[in-house]
């Protein structure tokens, strides 16, 4: 069976399905050849704790970037306590590559053009993940349809073309409501940087609180244009830009305290 015919079974069979059944599907069908990439992010807390219960064979890691906040890498330690260290795997980038991007780029890189933040993110995310995805059919994302324009038509089995994986987001159609619903009824640990505004949580650099009436992605990657704001984990080619824009951007200010 080819992804497209495997991705349309799925679909047919998630329909009425939510999101823990979902991933008691996705561990049925792929067994040890499906994971969870969590970003550390609510929906991310949610989901582990929705495969803890009900599909415990699922496989969980994180990308540790190594320019996260203090408070992700303490709700990193929590989880482990908590569902077992044993369960959370964290891949880091190649430290040769990281070192020839700053000595060619310099260390805030990011900052100058989209091109430099995209490849610092390839370096720090994308490779990484592809290692991290190189042994399974199928990967559990944290994503919502209404967190970003570049996802508004994504699906709950879809087939990621970068990775040639098939990618499952099981809480797609949930609201950011939802998701704090749970949270506070199982009593879930999160980022406390979510309740100074923080709504997306990236890198440190790359992510500040966002102000009322903002667009919940807009404190990652604040001085680009919304169609740039993906990493690269979650390419959406119908949004991808071919350049950066022309000319070397200011440093952004940074959101004052």
């Amino acid at each position: 069976m080819n992804p497209k015919e495997r991705i349309e079974q799925l679909m047919a069979r998630a329909k009425s399905l939510n999101p823990p059944q979902t991933l008691k599907l996705a561990a049925a069908e792929f067994g040890s050849r499906v994971t969870f990439a969590t970003s550390l992010g609510e929906e991310d807390q949610v989901i582990v704790d929705m495969i803890a219960a009900h599909a415990p064979g699922i496989e969980i890691f994180t990308l540790d970037t190594g320019r996260l906040f203090q408070e992700s890498y303490d709700l990193m330690a929590k989880n482990q306590q908590k569902y077992g260290r044993q369960n959370f795997k964290i891949y880091y980038p190649d430290t040769k590559a990281v070192e020839e991007m700053v000595k060619a780029r310099g260390i805030n890189l990011f900052y100058e053009s989209v091109d430099n933040r995209k490849l610092c993110c390839g370096v720090r995310k994308v490779e990484p993940l592809r290692r991290a995805l190189a042994n399974v059919d199928a990967w559990i994302t944290g994503l919502r349809r209404d967190q970003s324009l570049t996802r508004t038509d994504a699906q709950v089995f879809e087939w990621d073309e970068p990775n040639q994986k098939i990618k499952i987001n099981p809480l797609l159609d949930w609201s950011l409501q939802q998701v704090r619903d749970y949270i506070k009824q199982h009593n879930l640990d999160v980022n406390p940087l979510h309740a100074q505004g923080f709504v997306s949580i990236g890198c440190a650099p790359c992510t500040r609180a966002i102000k009322t009436g903002e667009d919940i992605r807009a404190g990652r990657w604040w001085w680009e244009q919304p169609e740039s704001k993906e990493c690269g984990l979650h390419d959406n080619p119908k949004f991808r830009r071919t350049s950066s824009p022309g000319g070397t951007a200011s440093l952004p200010e940074r959101p004052k305290d």
